[in-house]
């Protein structure tokens, strides 16, 4: 684990730029500190996500509520075949416009995808005839027939099942996260990434619902998969305190909350780093599905993910670790801790006021370290298990201080 000066662990500003703050991970960015206002400001979205998917409501494909899809070519059509120009065909013909009108593919073989409510064969043929009237499309001989366009019934039934078998895999997915998290971390740090993956969630399918983007089968399955990124983001965040943390109960050189946030901010650039070159490939892939091949499928994945990796990114970064602060700081121990930590910090600032030797005063962490390690070498013993040598960095520590022990005069009292 990297020191740092008591500045620098005690949340003061870092100099330079923020630039330079960022790729050196000094701890200048108080994010755990001002946790209270990320709370509040995910709570108002994850409200007003909330209010929209339960008085909203989501944009339902015909997958999922049943209806008729009707299709033609574009090659050789009569006029631009725009979305307008069909809703008025449409309308004019059964007095309500389509659900959706999409373009599919691209060149010779683009088609146009009509999706709407369940039409009676008297209706299907109403809306055939005044499609054929406008455009005559011709099919793949050339000719220009009725029969080119197509109708076809989409029953609910397929976007129910999937729907379905979703829920289901988020909920195994949900379970064993939490038990891997409990297992590899501890219960705190699974609690607080579930929540994150839980606000994700939520937030995502919210701006569904807000925006009023088309619920397909692709965006239940592009839903699914931003649970990984999400988790492989907060997982290298706790990893990061985890490590920081370590034997942390017996030093009194930073609190819990502010080994969390230097932890935070030596993964920050590595978090937008790893951001950026995910939402990239997707934004490409959202230009070539919508620009290139049209509406389809593959802008529903897309799409999907682009808002849940940003979501999950922000989730990561403001929520899954001052969560963990949080749940940490109601032990007692933790509390304790952070109490012998100010009273360190006051003592140093009295002897600074006072124009004393702060070395004197200053509180080293050789007799807690090696008292934890006299413990863990009486467990592992007792287990039969060989002990752990100290790490390099307590070695160094304690040759340092010491040295500078044996250099202080004998006569001086420590306080």
């Amino acid at each position: 684990m990297a020191t740092y000066t008591s500045t620098s662990a005690a949340g003061a500003p870092g100099k330079g730029g923020v630039f330079n703050r960022l790729y050196t991970g000094t701890g200048a960015f108080d994010i755990v500190g001002r946790r209270k206002r990320w709370y509040w400001t995910f709570a108002v979205l994850v409200v007003i996500c909330i209010a929209s998917m339960v008085f909203r409501g989501f944009n339902l494909g015909i997958e999922f509520v049943g209806g008729t899809q009707i299709q033609f070519p574009v090659a050789g059509v009569s006029g631009e075949p725009s979305s307008d120009r069909i809703n008025q065909v449409i309308n004019g013909a059964i007095g309500q416009p389509p659900k959706s009108v999409q373009h599919a593919g691209s060149g010779a073989s683009e088609t146009v995808v009509i999706r709407t409510e369940a039409l009676t064969g008297a209706e299907q043929f109403k809306v055939r005839d005044a499609l054929f009237n406008e455009f005559h499309p011709r099919g793949q001989d050339g000719r220009s027939t009725p029969n080119v366009i197509s109708e076809s019934a989409v029953s609910s039934s397929w976007g129910n099942e999937i729907t379905s078998q979703a829920l289901i895999a988020l909920a195994v997915f949900m379970v064993l996260v939490s038990l891997f998290l409990a297992l590899y971390f501890e219960r705190s740090m699974a609690i607080a990434a579930v929540v994150a993956l839980v606000h994700d969630l939520v937030v995502t399918a919210g701006v569904y619902s807000l925006v009023g983007f088309e619920v397909s089968p692709g965006t239940v399955i592009g839903l699914l998969t931003i649970l990984g990124f999400s988790l492989y983001d907060t997982v290298v965040v706790f990893d990061k305190v985890k490590e920081n943390s370590r034997g942390l109960l017996g030093l009194t050189r930073r609190t819990y909350a502010e080994t969390a946030n230097l932890a935070l901010n030596q993964t920050l650039m590595r978090s937008i780093n790893t951001s950026l070159i995910a939402v990239l490939p997707v934004g490409g892939l959202l230009v070539v599905g919508v620009g290139v091949l049209g509406v389809g499928t593959l802008a529903d994945l897309a799409l999907v993910q682009m808002v849940g990796m940003i979501a999950g990114a922000l989730s990561s970064i403001f929520l899954a670790t001052p969560i963990l602060v949080d749940l940490k700081m109601r032990d007692r121990r933790y509390q304790q801790q952070a109490a012998r930590v100010m009273t360190r910090r006051k003592r140093l600032a009295q002897a600074r006021d006072a124009g004393g030797d702060e070395d004197e005063l200053d509180v080293t962490d050789d007799e807690a370290l090696g008292t934890e390690l006299r413990r863990e070498r009486a467990i592992t013993a007792a287990a039969g298990v060989p002990a752990r040598a100290p790490s390099a960095r307590r070695n160094h520590t304690s040759r340092a201080e010491r040295t500078g022990r044996a250099a202080r005069p004998t006569g001086k009292r420590r306080r």
